[in-house]
């Protein structure tokens, strides 16, 4: 999972703070953002000391302002603005500034979380002459003060999560598993959209190791506690994971839909034993059986706890899709020949670079760039590898790779093979940009999901026109689309989101049979705003005492209004919804989800670096909380 966005920058020249806002600090620059060019977005760069670049563009695009900004920047101006007091003295030459104890500790644990130091550095002898060297007066505290008081800042880190969670009424979380020294754990992250400035939250909430093996009731009945532990198992719109079998099953016998059939099928057993009994107590004479009933009601039947709606991840899917289904092309002899002689002088060079440092050598001196080895277990790798090659040829030209290969005692490509690796590029090149599109998790909601894998469809159809050699190749994938998404593709709440997403709105498809889906969907789920109905204006009976109330429920038309408001209007930025609050509400509900899992990955990577071999026997607790507070610093940091 990727870091927590960073503290806030601090606005090096606050008094222009109307005018410029800080974006971004680079080495000794800050990036600004200009709120006068808004809604265009125009970022200018300026030296830390002088703010001339500033003062440029508001002479260039904004001389209107250039009075005000030479009011704000006047000194007296801004002495009388901004009185800042002097809190420290400028240090001589050989003083040291003393910081307290507790600062010291504080400083000591944040280095240790955020740069994945294990608890043993505190004893390491350079370390403590470090802190003696720059605080005489202060100590380094114990490894077991360490964990003490990194168990404090999860308990308090965790709070601060809870906090910010229970305000928001929809969550969305990612969960898997991960296998590392012989340990078993599972990930889970959550992840809303602020109602306010609807911007992307995200936190990790997890890694917990889980015991023997991970069959579907383990998984759920962890996911169900972790949920439980941080009280949003009500709020929960969706849970994302992989397609493994143990999580579909999971979700298949304790999930919403399959709680409802449990229920309705309890309900239905329940009436036909009452008519049964009822039947039985007409008849004489029949001999009763006794049962022991205690094995019956200790039976697991799925009803002691319920998970979230399931989203398969689409980036597994497409993983699968270009792996699995892109196999089935060499069932064309001729692709088949042309594939397998590429990608084995192909394997030749990959192999043979990284296993020798001459190879490399060689490589890097003639080709300007090194290769790229693929990894079995991302597809992209390859696209990637492949790719690298095609580079080369085209920036270096084949002599080039034709004198690596003769230096290395490879097998030249052909002609032929190399005009089939660049149309092997330009096909799965959409497909890979799909895969990185769809597991971003900061920009990216649900409702990118359906326009990306339309788009792809189309860019596919067109590529399958001009192709020569991998027309196969179009094929299969196409046809690995349209197996492993039609469900998802015809899913009106996922139509919906899509439509309710301004990026889009209905111009990413013209088959008017999905846009009526989705405009179905959403004036079926608009919220109307009911005004409080006090108990003396002559209603006696609420609309669910009604018995009748069926008949006059219609779309409220404030609603219907702000849906045909919102789609006619020409702005593309999200801050469109906030217009129309119902809209709002139901994009929220419904794009909260993320369409892939990958957010739970990237919290493996980050874990992987702090369980690493030499810290095989850290104990998991432990384990966990370094990974929480490195993960969530925004919710808490040791200052």
């Amino acid at each position: 999972m990727e870091e927590a966005p960073d503290i806030e920058i601090e606005h090096p020249w606050p008094y222009l703070s109307e005018f410029f806002e800080v974006v971004e600090r680079k080495n000794e620059s800050f990036i600004f953002k200009c709120l006068l060019c808004l809604p265009q977005k125009h970022t200018i760069s300026s030296f830390k000391n002088s703010p001339s670049n500033l003062k440029k563009h508001i002479e260039r695009k904004h001389s209107s302002h250039l009075e005000r900004y030479s009011a704000l920047t006047a000194p007296r101006k801004r002495k009388a603005e901004n009185p800042v007091p002097s809190t420290s003295r400028q240090l001589k030459l050989g003083e040291t500034k003393i910081v307290n104890q507790t600062k010291v500790d504080n400083v000591v644990i944040n280095f240790v979380i955020q740069s994945l130091q294990p608890f043993t550095v505190l004893e390491q002898p350079a370390f403590n002459a470090l802190v003696q060297e720059l605080q005489p007066n202060s100590r380094v505290m114990s490894r077991t003060t360490l964990r003490r008081k990194v168990e404090e800042g999860v308990q308090e880190m965790k709070r601060n999560i809870k906090q910010a969670m229970s305000s928001i009424e929809f969550i969305a979380t990612t969960t898997d598993c991960w296998s590392a020294r012989r340990r078993g754990f599972l990930g889970v992250t959550a992840h809303w959209v602020d109602p306010d400035s609807l911007k992307r939250c995200s936190v990790a909430l997890a890694c917990r190791r889980i015991k023997g093996p991970h069959t579907f009731d383990v998984l759920g009945s962890a996911l169900n506690d972790i949920h439980c532990e941080f009280g949003i198992e009500k709020k929960i719109v969706r849970t994302t994971t992989d397609n493994g079998s143990n999580f579909i099953k999971a979700f298949r016998e304790y999930g919403e839909q399959q709680q409802d059939e449990n229920n309705n099928c309890a309900s239905s057993e329940t009436e036909e034993d009452a008519c049964s009994d009822e039947d039985e107590q007409e008849e004489e004479g029949v001999d009763v059986d006794f049962i022991e009933v205690t094995p019956i009601l200790m039976e697991d039947d799925g009803l002691q706890f319920q998970l979230p709606k399931h989203h398969r991840c689409a980036c597994h899917l497409l993983n699968l899709v270009a792996t699995v289904d892109a196999a089935k092309a060499n069932s064309n002899d001729s692709y088949k020949r042309l594939s397998r002689s590429a990608f084995a002088k192909c394997s030749g060079l990959w192999n043979k670079t990284s296993r020798s440092s001459t190879a490399s050598d060689i490589i890097e001196e003639t080709c300007k760039i090194q290769l790229i080895r693929p990894n079995d277990t991302r597809w992209n790798s390859l696209f990637l590898s492949v790719e690298r090659i095609v580079r080369i040829i085209k920036d270096e030209g084949e002599g080039a790779l034709r004198t690596v290969c003769t230096a290395l005692k490879l097998p030249m490509l052909s002609s032929v093979e190399i005009s089939f690796l660049e149309e092997f590029a330009r096909t799965m090149g959409p497909l890979a940009k799909a895969l990185n599109i769809l597991q971003d998790e900061t920009d990216v909601q649900m409702g990118w999901l359906l326009p990306t894998l339309t788009l792809l469809i189309n860019k596919l159809e067109r590529i399958h026109i001009n192709s020569r050699y991998c027309k196969p190749l179009v094929d299969a994938v196409l046809e690995g689309l349209q197996k492993r998404f039609k469900d998802m593709m015809a899913e009106p709440e996922f139509i919906a989101a899509a439509i309710l997403l301004p990026k889009f709105k209905t111009a990413w498809t013209s088959d008017e049979n999905l846009l009526n889906l989705g405009l179905a969907y959403i004036k079926d789920h608009l919220e109307e705003e009911r005004p409080h109905q006090s108990p003396g204006n002559g209603s006696s009976a609420s609309d669910d005492d009604d018995f009748f109330s069926s008949m006059k429920k219609t779309h409220g038309q404030e609603s219907v209004k702000q849906l045909e408001g919102y789609l006619a209007s020409k702005v593309d930025n999200k801050e469109i919804l906030q217009s129309y609050p119902a809209v709002c509400k139901l994009s929220l509900k419904i794009n909260t989800a993320l369409p892939a899992s990958a957010a739970c990955e990237r919290l493996f990577s980050t874990a992987g670096l702090i369980f690493s071999p030499r810290r095989a026997r850290l104990d998991a607790r432990n384990f966990e909380n370094q990974l929480l507070l490195k993960l969530n610093k925004k919710y808490f940091s040791f200052r």
